[in-house]
Protein backbone atom coordinates (compact mmCIF):
# COMPACT_ATOMS: atom_id res chain seq x y z
CA UNK A 1 0.00 0.00 0.00
CA UNK A 2 1.74 3.32 -1.07
CA UNK A 3 0.87 6.05 1.20
CA UNK A 4 2.21 9.31 2.38
CA UNK A 5 1.16 11.93 5.29
CA UNK A 6 0.32 14.80 5.51
CA UNK A 7 -1.46 17.73 7.37
CA UNK A 8 -5.37 17.46 7.68
CA UNK A 9 -4.88 21.30 6.94
CA UNK A 10 -3.42 21.07 3.78
CA UNK A 11 -5.98 19.05 2.38
CA UNK A 12 -7.87 20.41 -0.55
CA UNK A 13 -10.85 19.83 -2.04
CA UNK A 14 -10.70 17.14 -4.75
CA UNK A 15 -7.64 15.50 -2.99
CA UNK A 16 -7.90 12.29 -1.23
CA UNK A 17 -6.90 10.54 1.97
CA UNK A 18 -7.83 7.62 4.28
CA UNK A 19 -11.04 7.61 6.48
CA UNK A 20 -10.64 4.68 8.84
CA UNK A 21 -8.79 2.73 6.17
CA UNK A 22 -10.87 3.87 3.21
CA UNK A 23 -10.14 6.22 0.43
CA UNK A 24 -12.03 9.26 0.53
CA UNK A 25 -12.01 12.44 -2.08
CA UNK A 26 -12.53 15.71 -0.10
CA UNK A 27 -15.60 17.61 -1.11
CA UNK A 28 -14.96 20.87 1.34
CA UNK A 29 -12.80 21.83 3.86
CA UNK A 30 -13.25 24.13 7.21
CA UNK A 31 -10.63 25.21 9.37
CA UNK A 32 -11.37 26.98 12.94
CA UNK A 33 -8.97 29.77 14.34
CA UNK A 34 -7.73 28.28 17.40
CA UNK A 35 -9.44 29.18 20.74
CA UNK A 36 -7.43 30.08 24.09
CA UNK A 37 -6.81 26.95 25.41
CA UNK A 38 -7.59 24.69 22.47
CA UNK A 39 -5.91 24.31 18.19
CA UNK A 40 -7.61 24.72 15.00
CA UNK A 41 -9.95 22.28 14.43
CA UNK A 42 -10.71 20.74 10.60
CA UNK A 43 -14.27 19.97 9.70
CA UNK A 44 -13.37 17.63 6.36
CA UNK A 45 -16.22 16.09 4.34
CA UNK A 46 -15.18 13.55 2.00
CA UNK A 47 -16.94 10.67 -0.53
CA UNK A 48 -15.64 7.39 -0.13
CA UNK A 49 -13.42 6.55 -3.33
CA UNK A 50 -14.41 2.73 -3.77
CA UNK A 51 -18.06 3.24 -1.91
CA UNK A 52 -19.56 6.32 -2.42
CA UNK A 53 -20.21 6.92 1.05
CA UNK A 54 -20.43 10.34 2.61
CA UNK A 55 -18.24 10.38 5.58
CA UNK A 56 -17.95 13.69 7.70
CA UNK A 57 -14.64 13.98 10.22
CA UNK A 58 -13.78 16.53 12.46
CA UNK A 59 -10.07 16.46 13.76
CA UNK A 60 -7.04 19.06 14.88
CA UNK A 61 -5.72 20.76 11.28
CA UNK A 62 -2.46 19.98 12.93
CA UNK A 63 -2.84 15.93 12.72
CA UNK A 64 -1.09 14.33 10.15
CA UNK A 65 -3.36 11.99 7.96
CA UNK A 66 -2.73 9.32 5.11
CA UNK A 67 -3.12 10.12 1.70
CA UNK A 68 -2.91 7.41 -0.40
CA UNK A 69 -0.95 7.68 -3.91
CA UNK A 70 -2.99 7.00 -7.07
CA UNK A 71 -1.15 5.26 -10.14
CA UNK A 72 -3.45 6.38 -12.84
CA UNK A 73 -3.04 4.78 -16.27
CA UNK A 74 -4.53 4.13 -19.74
CA UNK A 75 -5.89 0.94 -21.05
CA UNK A 76 -7.66 -0.76 -23.92
CA UNK A 77 -11.03 -2.55 -22.85
CA UNK A 78 -10.03 -6.02 -24.70
CA UNK A 79 -13.02 -8.24 -23.28
CA UNK A 80 -16.04 -8.71 -21.38
CA UNK A 81 -15.68 -10.60 -18.60
CA UNK A 82 -19.55 -10.65 -17.37
CA UNK A 83 -18.89 -8.78 -14.16
CA UNK A 84 -15.63 -7.56 -14.76
CA UNK A 85 -13.57 -6.13 -17.76
CA UNK A 86 -10.12 -7.69 -19.47
CA UNK A 87 -7.72 -4.18 -19.64
CA UNK A 88 -4.66 -4.53 -21.39
CA UNK A 89 -2.22 -1.76 -20.14
CA UNK A 90 -1.28 1.05 -23.00
CA UNK A 91 2.27 1.17 -22.11
CA UNK A 92 3.40 -1.51 -20.70
CA UNK A 93 1.09 -4.34 -22.59
CA UNK A 94 -0.30 -5.95 -19.18
CA UNK A 95 -3.49 -7.68 -19.15
CA UNK A 96 -5.56 -7.68 -15.98
CA UNK A 97 -9.11 -7.70 -15.02
CA UNK A 98 -11.07 -4.25 -13.82
CA UNK A 99 -14.72 -4.64 -12.35
CA UNK A 100 -17.20 -2.82 -14.23
CA UNK A 101 -17.64 0.29 -13.02
CA UNK A 102 -20.92 1.24 -10.99
CA UNK A 103 -21.64 5.03 -12.18
CA UNK A 104 -24.30 4.49 -15.10
CA UNK A 105 -23.16 7.23 -16.96
CA UNK A 106 -19.86 5.70 -17.36
CA UNK A 107 -20.85 2.01 -18.03
CA UNK A 108 -22.74 3.22 -21.20
CA UNK A 109 -19.97 4.56 -22.69
CA UNK A 110 -17.52 1.46 -22.35
CA UNK A 111 -17.28 -0.73 -25.00
CA UNK A 112 -14.36 -3.21 -27.05
CA UNK A 113 -11.37 -1.39 -28.02
CA UNK A 114 -12.19 1.83 -26.24
CA UNK A 115 -9.63 3.98 -24.03
CA UNK A 116 -10.19 4.12 -20.56
CA UNK A 117 -8.36 5.78 -17.59
CA UNK A 118 -7.65 3.32 -14.65
CA UNK A 119 -6.56 4.68 -11.52
CA UNK A 120 -4.77 2.06 -8.81
CA UNK A 121 -5.64 3.06 -5.41
CA UNK A 122 -4.32 1.16 -2.21
CA UNK A 123 -4.08 -2.20 -5.36
CA UNK A 124 -7.79 -2.24 -6.49
CA UNK A 125 -7.99 -0.75 -9.95
CA UNK A 126 -10.95 0.50 -10.68
CA UNK A 127 -12.39 2.56 -14.29
CA UNK A 128 -12.56 6.11 -13.36
CA UNK A 129 -13.28 7.56 -17.22
CA UNK A 130 -13.84 6.96 -21.00
CA UNK A 131 -11.41 8.54 -23.14
CA UNK A 132 -12.58 10.19 -26.23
Amino acid sequence: MSIKKSEAKSLKPGGYFLIEGEPCRVISIEKSKPGKHGSAKANIVAVGFFDNRKRNVIMPADRMVDVPLIDKTSATVIADMGESYSVMDSDTYETYEVPKPADEEIAEKIELNVAVEVWNVMDIKRIVRVKT
